[in-house]
């Protein structure tokens, strides 16, 4: 339910922006990033080339990289089925089947990944409907998919326990805030992935030289 006023905020942003009605649909159908297609609405309403378009848009996606390691096993085997969820693998998709036993994610991420699609594109497009009015009586909706990244994290926490996480992300926008202020997003998202990898090297070292010892 929380993609309802996140997606409906992203119709509304796309219209303020002079983003076509067509276009703003095709977007959640067939990019389906939330961040990404927030961040995409200045470039695509300033006109820039769609290769710097693509590469703004593939650095902020990077990251689902990592959503997918850990869900490769929970795949469906249906090679079209499996592209699909590949390709939907958002950070709500994400949240949601990480805090699912293990024994039930095959049986639940294609309905999961197409149920969250399909909320996407219909707040999309109520958003649309709405038009500019929204964004007149309510400044700075694009706040409404930090609030559901937020509640997200704090779900999840609730649900598996982890720290490192939130103490990575919290280290990484603060080394990023003292470089930059334009390329915020991306350089933090680059520390993280740094600082992950590093933990992953580390445990996978510690374990090894443990094993060796025994």
């Amino acid at each position: 339910m929380g993609y309802l006023p996140a997606g409906i905020a992203f119709g509304v942003l796309a219209q303020v922006a002079g983003i076509p009605v067509w276009a703003t649909i095709m977007l959640s159908v067939v990019l389906y990033a939330g961040a990404a297609q927030y961040a995409c609405l200045p470039m695509l309403s300033a006109g820039l080339p769609i290769g710097n378009i693509a590469t703004n848009i593939a650095a902020i996606n990077l990251r689902h990289v990592f959503y997918a390691m850990p869900l490769l096993q929970s795949l469906p085997h249906n090679k079209l089925a499996k592209t699909y969820c590949l390709f939907a693998l958002t950070d709500e998709t994400f949240s949601v089947m990480t805090s699912l036993p293990q024994q039930s994610r095959q049986a639940l991420i294609l309905p999961i990944s197409l149920f969250n699609q399909m909320w996407w594109v219909v707040a999309g497009a109520i958003g649309v409907l709405i038009g500019t009015t929204l964004s007149d009586l309510i400044p700075h909706l694009d706040f409404a998919l930090v609030c559901l990244f937020a509640i997200l994290a704090y779900e999840q926490f609730q649900s598996i326990k982890r720290y490192f996480p939130i103490v990575i992300a919290i280290v990484s926008l603060a080394i990023a805030s003292l470089f930059t202020n334009n390329w915020l997003l991306l350089m933090a998202i680059t520390i993280c992935m740094i600082l992950i990898l590093g933990r992953g090297f580390w445990i996978e070292r510690t374990v090894t030289g443990v094993n060796n010892d025994q």
